[in-house]
């Protein structure tokens, strides 16, 4: 009998469903903020906060549990340096939830994952993000005008009085 097993199911079968869960983990613990279904963030919340309470133990063991369960190293790492420090006086609750609204194609409904104070840290991957796009609009104008002189030259101004 399976009394008091409760789980989501998710609508996959066991082995799809754990990696589903451990996907979404390593994603969130290395971007912070995660755009999914309501569902699917509340089955994998127990999951982030047991990686989160294992970073905050810090030992061995725990390292070796975590990677065992994260998909790459450098979620590990990250998890233990930066995302269990934030979180070393804090008992639990280390997500947050918002509703976002419901998805073009399907109608389903959609929320943003994220962990708490990540606000500093989107803002900072937007602020680079905003940077790289104008320094490479600035690259691609540069290119345009270039060739534009280029085209202007090989036609030189006898071809210009003809047309």
């Amino acid at each position: 009998m399976r009394h008091r097993k409760v789980t989501k199911k998710l609508g996959r079968n066991t082995s799809h469903r754990r990696a589903l869960l451990r996907n979404l983990v390593t994603s969130l613990i290395m971007e912070e903020r995660l755009e999914t279904t309501p569902a699917k963030a509340k089955a994998m919340r127990p999951h982030v906060e047991k990686m989160i309470t294992l970073g905050k133990r810090g030992d061995v063991a725990a390292r070796r549990l975590a990677g065992s369960y994260l998909m790459t190293r450098e979620s590990v790492s990250r998890l233990f340096d930066s995302v269990a420090r934030r979180f070393g006086d804090r008992n639990g609750g280390y997500l947050r939830i918002i509703h976002k609204g419901w998805r073009k194609g399907d109608g389903a409904a959609t929320v943003y994952i994220e962990l708490l104070g990540s606000e500093k840290v989107i803002e900072a991957k937007r602020a680079k993000r905003a940077e790289v796009r104008t320094k490479r609009q600035e690259e691609v104008r540069k290119q345009m005008e270039e060739q534009q002189q280029a085209a202007a030259a090989e036609t030189g101004p006898d071809d210009e009085e003809k047309k």
